[in-house]
């Protein structure tokens, strides 16, 4: 592999090294190239997502544009007779997010988390062109297929029937709402650190159009879990130090719920001996929500 990458991709013909990251469920294969002194990211992928990854990197032009603290799109190529395409994209320095908050101060945490939110806001700035359907049509469509996914399985988690109502008595308030792009996998675990600083976000390879308040699910799912200061922040930075209203709590709640029923879809197909750390989670979630007769999770409340 690495001969064909230094064989076909130009950025690759000068003295450079290397190394790749065994990182992430991305199905992307990717390396760190050591070039002179600076370092960059190398990403390669199956041609037959080539048309969705120009996409992806048109849309790290427009983060650019918004002065998004992400990787900076500088090429990217078509290995087509190898099956291939590739993306390289300025490397961001650090550490996982996950790795080092919780050897942070409670104000370190959160001021991390605060810039996190900023950043996700300016993400938000990008709305989705107009030939992409409603939020609304595609969520519930979606839903719709984990759910009857869902039922067919032998797995299910606590009290799922009053879950799935609270989902099916909400379902309305998805409509109308904007469009606008996300990266849709915004969790500490995509989130770089360096000198107790935000460095940047990394791996949008997950982007897709919706609603903003979505791209909050992995906050309660995943970051909440390693680190509440910085969850809070999240929030806080995200809506410029106000408290948000009960409707960004109802979303919320609504597409968290939504999240529980994909997420052992998910695990059962891509991940299956991870299916028990996922029905941790889920359990941690259910009651931080009370079953979601809690529309503000414990985490945040009792804190």
């Amino acid at each position: 592999m690495k001969h064909l990458l230094f064989k076909h991709i130009p950025f690759l013909q000068d003295d450079v090294q290397i190394e790749q990251i065994h990182k992430g469920y991305s199905s992307d294969h990717k390396y760190v190239v050591h070039k002179g002194d600076e370092l960059f990211l190398l990403r390669t992928f199956d041609h037959k997502y080539q048309a969705l990854k120009q996409i992806e990197f048109e849309a790290l032009f427009r983060m650019k544009e918004l002065d998004v603290k992400c990787s900076r799109p500088l090429e990217i190529g078509d290995l087509s007779d190898f099956g291939l395409g590739y993306m390289i994209l300025s490397f961001i320095e650090g550490e996982d997010a996950a790795e080092v908050l919780p050897n942070l101060s409670w104000e370190e945490q959160f001021n991390i988390g605060d810039d996190a939110g900023v950043e996700l806001q300016k993400i938000h700035q990008y709305a989705a062109p107009k030939n992409i359907p409603s939020w609304y049509e595609r969520k519930l469509s979606k839903h719709t297929g984990y759910f009857n996914q869902y039922s067919q399985l032998d797995i299910r988690f606590k009290n799922d029937s009053a879950v799935i109502s609270f989902i099916d008595d909400n379902l309305y308030l998805m409509k109308l709402r904007p469009n606008l792009f996300l990266h849709d996998d915004f969790h500490v675990g995509n989130l770089i650190v360096k000198d107790n600083h935000l460095s940047g976000i990394i791996d949008f390879n997950r982007y897709d159009w919706g609603d903003p308040i979505d791209e909050f699910v992995k906050l309660g799912m995943f970051s909440s879990e390693v680190s509440v200061p910085f969850s809070i922040g999240q929030i806080r930075g995200y809506f410029k130090g106000s408290e948000p209203g009960v409707h960004f709590w109802r979303l919320y709640s609504l597409y968290l719920a939504m999240c529980l029923v994909s997420s052992i879809v998910w695990i059962i197909k891509v991940k299956p001996e991870e299916t028990d750390i996922m029905m941790e989670k889920i359990e941690r979630v259910l009651e931080d929500h009370d079953y979601f007769r809690l529309l503000k999770p414990k985490w945040y409340t009792e804190t």
